[in-house]
């Protein structure tokens, strides 16, 4: 959990923020509460894919080469000049793993909630997709995390863990599974920005001053 607080606490979090602001032209206040509520609905997503075998060896597999971390380390350069087409396709490809024909669901709904276009939301998303692989691939090899149990349970913890993790976690399946008007969002981002303070909301909630 430590590491969790320590990149969206450190100013690697503002970097982030900013950075992912300037690439899509908006405020920085609105970018990160997009990222705020996107980042626990990736994260969940990606706790759900993993739930199969084949879901975590996939992810594994992911955490241990391309996504090993090494975008963490040069943030800076990743948002100099724009962020490469490479990583924005990475990040492409990530969602539409992780969410599937969801994604303009989740894209639509965000866009809602947060009043930005749809068009930046898709981009946020994009960039953050890698970025969240990368925490994730630090953190598997910190812990040593070798196989799905260990992935599912790194997964969970970010989750917050316990009931309101788990009711956290239920709501974004749900959404996840609807035929999507959005409306859980109010749920998943309420939890979000406030909420569980031991879990991933309440460190999002704290880092976007909500």
């Amino acid at each position: 959990m430590s590491g969790l607080l320590d990149l969206l606490g450190s100013p690697m979090g503002k970097q982030l923020i900013s950075g992912v602001a300037s690439q899509t032209g908006n405020s920085t206040d609105q970018t990160g509460s997009v990222l705020s509520m996107a980042l626990p609905i990736l994260m969940g997503a990606m706790k759900k894919n993993a739930a199969s075998p084949e879901g975590a060896q996939g992810l594994m597999s992911a955490l241990s080469g391309k996504h090993d971390g090494g975008i963490l380390d040069n943030l800076g350069g990743l948002f100099s000049g724009g962020v490469d087409q490479s990583v924005m396709d990475d990040g492409a490809g990530i969602l539409g793993h992780v969410l599937g024909g969801k994604q303009a669901t989740v894209e639509n709904a965000l866009s809602q909630k947060s009043g930005m276009d749809a068009g930046s939301v898709a981009t946020i998303l994009k960039v953050a997709a890698p970025i969240l692989l990368g925490f994730l691939g630090k953190q598997t090899k910190e812990q040593n995390v070798t196989d799905s149990n260990g992935i599912g349970n790194l997964l969970g913890s970010f989750m917050g863990g316990g009931d309101s993790g788990n009711q956290q976690q239920s709501l974004i399946e749900s959404f996840l599974d609807s035929d999507g008007d959005g409306s859980i969002l109010d749920d998943v981002a309420s939890m979000a920005l406030g909420g569980n303070k031991g879990g991933l909301g309440g460190l999002l909630g704290g880092l976007f001053g909500k």
